[in-house]
């Protein structure tokens, strides 16, 4: 029998918004966990897109953001230090970011496993699209062409998890503008690239379409369906 969560679309969310909401959500969750609540379903699944944003990772490097305030104001983009793990990255249009709050006891899989499937889920949704990606050894997120000169990420996956609930999760660049990776050593890395979908097949996908490719195959990597 597969276990039910929810679907939410927040659609364009400014950050700090989503993440309070991620909050609420998450709290929910372990209330529910502490008072043995017998509903059967392990957590929600939440995308949504941010407006130009930078965040970094509660063990991120500050200078790995290489401009500063009033740049930031300049090219319409704002500055979150998160909770999350990992460093820098960005956020903005044409992105989609996925939040699932998921209750990993429930789902019998460890935090190194959900961070696999999720890898997993965008390498599959890649595929269905002819990019062939892979994971890159002692990184998380999703790359191509690893071992050579050319590495690029195109997903980057940066969680937190609390009383075994996940929270934040990764951003898939599909039409995404690749120039404000210029203004961040993007997850700590100087020597690596970063690309989208757009970029990789020379022209614009579907945007909606990828999200429900996305939402498809984590049901399907995590045995879940939508309630």
């Amino acid at each position: 029998m597969l276990l039910s969560i929810k679907y939410i679309d927040l659609g364009l969310k400014e950050y700090k918004e989503a993440w309070e909401f991620q909050e609420q959500i998450h709290a929910s969750l372990k209330n529910e966990k502490e008072n043995n609540s017998p509903k059967p379903y392990a957590g929600s699944l939440i995308f949504c897109e941010h407006p130009h944003v930078f965040t970094i990772g509660k063990s991120g490097q500050v200078n790995n953001l290489l401009v500063n305030n009033e740049y930031l104001k300049r090219i319409n983009a704002s500055y979150y230090k998160s909770n999350r793990g990992g460093d820098i990255t960005y956020h903005g249009p044409g992105q989609i970011v996925g939040y699932p709050v998921f209750d990993l006891e429930k789902l019998k899989i460890g935090v190194r496993e959900y961070i696999h499937r999720l890898e997993e889920a965008i390498i599959r949704t890649l595929a269905e699209y002819k990019i062939e990606a892979t994971r890159l050894i002692d990184a998380t997120g999703v790359w191509l062409d690893i071992g050579t000169p050319k590495a690029r990420k195109i997903c980057a996956i940066g969680v937190r998890v609390s009383r075994a609930i996940t929270m934040h999760g990764f951003a898939l660049n599909v039409n995404t503008d690749l120039n404000y990776f210029s203004y961040i050593n993007p997850c700590g890395f100087i020597n690596k690239g970063v690309t989208s979908m757009e970029k990789e097949l020379k022209q614009k996908p579907d945007f909606d379409e990828v999200k429900e490719i996305v939402k498809k195959n984590i049901m399907s990597v995590f045995a879940l369906q939508i309630n």
